[in-house]
């Protein structure tokens, strides 16, 4: 299952925010063995997204979309997926009956905070997804995400995206293994192994440089894990490899910061 991530969000670009949603959901849906090809962050630009759901929806399994959905102003993520799908932007039956009981609890629980205000327009907003597509419901959050299609529309805030994403993880299981080895060689030393490897076995193999407190890193990847084995086995008898780094707090279980034994992932 290939996948794109489009972050959505002005505060993003701008810098005062941290794109944590992109990197906690390519680590979770790669554990599950989907394939992340590409990540994109751009603004809270109703037909830029509209744009990137239109064309990549066809060209990848599954597009992720996190951003703004709480129904301001500037949450416009929801209602440019309904353009970029050309679906309807309507409101959801189900979904505004439990907002409004949501709403209502909340005024009965804090009569001082929305004596003047009407929520009416905001649940209406919250409620709305593109026609046809199901919502992703969850305690967390006050609006719901939505899959349409392909397209699978998370909020930005990370507690609620990460909800959200858990209440589908399952439909981001692919075939996908990986296996990654740790090695104090320089990478610049590795080129002639690394293009080995990828000549004799059908893997892609992935190198990260070391750093001051890490080890460098070789990851190998397949749709088959035997042949993945295979890979690893010949790296291990050609290339110099060392045991993972010990994660803070594990140094007496002797575990790397993934939890995992030995040199291998």
């Amino acid at each position: 299952m290939n996948v794109a991530i489009v972050t959505v969000g002005d505060e993003i670009l701008a810098g005062s925010t941290t794109n944590t949603n992109a990197s906690w959901l390519a680590e979770r849906m790669t554990e599950r063995g989907s394939t992340v090809e590409c990540i994109l962050t751009i603004p809270d630009d109703r037909a830029l997204i509209a744009d990137y759901v239109a064309r990549w929806s066809d060209d990848f399994d599954a597009v992720v979309v996190t951003g703004g959905i709480g129904g301001t102003p500037d949450d416009v993520t929801v209602e440019a997926v309904a353009d970029g799908l050309d679906r309807e932007y309507v409101v959801h039956g189900e979904i505004r009956e439990r907002l409004v009981e949501k709403a209502a609890a909340f005024r009965d629980e804090n009569p001082d905070l929305v004596e003047d205000y009407d929520l009416q327009l905001d649940v209406d907003a919250a409620a709305s997804i593109p026609a046809g597509a199901t919502p992703i419901v969850t305690d967390e959050g006050w609006a719901p995400g939505c899959i349409a299609e392909n397209v699978y529309v998370f909020a930005g805030i990370p507690d609620e995206m990460k909800a959200m994403f858990e209440a589908v993880s399952e439909e981001f299981q692919g075939d996908s293994v990986a296996r990654t080895l740790y090695t104090p060689a320089p990478e610049g030393a590795l080129h002639e192994a690394l293009e080995a490897v990828s000549e004799r076995f059908d893997v892609s193999v992935g190198s990260y440089p070391r750093s001051e407190n890490r080890p460098g890193r070789l990851r190998v990847s397949s749709t088959d894990p035997e042949t993945v084995e295979e890979a690893v086995e010949w790296l291990r008898a050609n290339v110099e490899t060392t045991e993972p780094p010990v994660a803070e707090g594990d140094e007496d279980e002797g575990v790397d910061g993934d939890g995992d034994e030995g040199a291998v992932e």
